[in-house]
């Protein structure tokens, strides 16, 4: 009545189904490994702030501000107007936003134009568009290596206490 809209919009919107298509969206399907490009189990607006620590199984999109610690063996997705200031421990990490602080991911981060990362990364692999701004240190073990090295140790040490 008198050109008021009655349809009801819900008070927590979720994200459109085909929002991994839409232009400017990072997608997940950036790879060939299908482990990589799993459903989106959460997202975070980019409206949305969040200080603490999240800890989950799959693929998470983050597009707002997040400050503190993300823990998980899936996929990190974060989009071009996120920010985040974090350790950061997951399978794979895709950044397009800006990311200060320190990652560990097991199987690659891929930073993409017009990311900004400030801080330490070990990666087995890391790939980096042109345009992206990176500033601090990388190292890239191979995997297993660091398990190599402290087996070797243990195995040394027990060698050095037997007695003969």
């Amino acid at each position: 009545m008198f050109g008021k809209n009655t349809a009801e919009v819900p008070q927590n919107p979720e994200p459109p189904q085909d929002a991994m298509k839409m232009p400017g969206v990072l997608s997940p399907a950036f790879s060939n490994n299908h482990e990589e490009s799993g459903d989106i189990i959460a997202f975070v607006g980019e409206e949305v702030a969040f200080k603490g620590t999240i800890r989950y199984q799959g693929t998470v999109r983050v597009d707002g501000r997040l400050e503190g610690e993300i823990y998980t063996d899936g996929n990190l997705i974060i989009g071009q107007k996120a920010v985040i200031t974090a350790k950061i421990q997951a399978g794979t990490i895709t950044c397009q936003g800006r990311i200060t602080g320190e990652i560990e991911a097991k199987n690659r981060v891929k930073l993409l134009s017009p990311a900004v990362f400030d801080g330490t990364i070990i990666t087995p692999l890391l790939s980096m568009d042109e345009g992206v701004m990176f500033n601090g240190s990388c190292n890239m073990p191979k995997k297993g290596e660091r398990k190599g090295k402290e087996a070797k140790l243990v195995v040394s040490v027990e060698e050095a206490v037997k007695v003969k």
